[in-house]
Parts: structure tokens; sequence; C-alpha cells
């Protein structure tokens, strides 16, 4: 091959109308019979090389989904169990039948490593979340305003529980409770 031949191959030339890379993988279409996008597809990979060591399952309606350790003494399972929380068998999420546990205890649900998939329902679960993260904080705060000094000075005449600006005039106060479905 010519010299002359290779440099007008590599020249770049104003008319070349290369489209970009993102529109051109965009407008590829899924030809393989999955029923993923390109888009979900490029987003599993994406996922399938990060840190994360548990899949995301699927929302299924009416239900909470999380992960639970089996290996937690101070949060086991059965207190779980008893809260209302159930194990999630692998035949009731589509494409999790690879990660169904074959042998022990819990034989033929979900899980990964010492970890299993439970559901619990949405309305235990509102409960649940309304006790631990609106109801307890709001004692707290209602202690920590029974405990200020509001109102009174120290030595210098400056007023205490003022240091942080007002802060204590809204502890315990009403709020409404959050949504956490």
């Amino acid at each position: 091959m010519s010299e002359m031949t290779q440099d007008a191959r590599l020249k770049k030339s104003a008319d070349a109308g290369r489209d970009s890379r993102s529109s051109v993988d965009s407008s590829r279409q899924n030809t393989d019979g999955t029923v993923l996008s390109v888009e979900e597809r490029r987003a599993m990979f994406r996922n399938e090389w990060t840190q994360e060591a548990l899949p995301q399952p699927p929302e299924v309606p009416g239900y909470h989904m999380c992960w639970l350790s089996t290996t937690n003494s101070y949060d086991p399972i059965h207190k779980r169990i008893r809260m209302g929380y159930e194990p999630v068998k692998a035949d009731e999420i589509a494409g999790f039948g690879h990660f169904k546990m074959n042998s022990g205890e819990y034989e033929g649900y979900v899980a990964v490593n010492e970890m299993l998939l439970f559901k619990i329902p949405n309305e235990i679960y509102q409960v649940m979340m309304e006790e631990i993260h609106h109801y307890q904080p709001l004692d707290e705060e209602g202690k920590l305003r029974a405990s200020a000094v509001l109102g009174q000075t120290d030595s210098n005449g400056k007023q205490l529980g003022m240091v942080e600006g007002d802060g204590f005039s809204s502890l315990a106060s009403k709020t409404a409770v959050p949504n956490f479905i």
C-alpha cells in the first residue's frame, strides 16, 4: 500500500457524518428474544460489575421486600418471623430461580450466601416504621425537651438552652406521620 493511500484513509474529512455512539446505541433493537431492552440490559451489565452482593428483588404488590441475615444474633430470623416477615420461595419471583437454596432449613427459598429474601405485608411494615422512625424519635425529643433548661440563665446571665439557636422550641412538636411504603 502506498503512503499516499494510507494518508488519504487516515485524513479526517469534514463531511464524514459519523453518528455519536449514544445515538447508535439507543436505536439498537433487542433481537435475542429476551424481554430486556437495550437500556435495561446495559443497566444489568453495569450492576453486574459493581460491588453489590445482593440482587435487587422486583416489587411485589402489597409487600415490602428485604434481605435478612441468618448469622445476625442481634436480629435473628425467628424474631422477624414473629413480626410478620415471610421467607420468599424461589418460584414466587421470576428470574430468581438460580438463587434457590438447595438444602437445609430454608430449602426452596431465595438465598445468597447467608442472606435470605423475606417479605412483609405493607400494612405491617408501615406500622413498624412509624414506631421505629417516627414515634420513638418523638419520645426521645420529648425527654430532651423535658430536661431542657429553657428560660434559665447561667452565672453570667446568659440564657441557657439558646446556645445553638432556637432548636429546643421545635422539639417534640406535632409532625405528620410519613408514609414509609
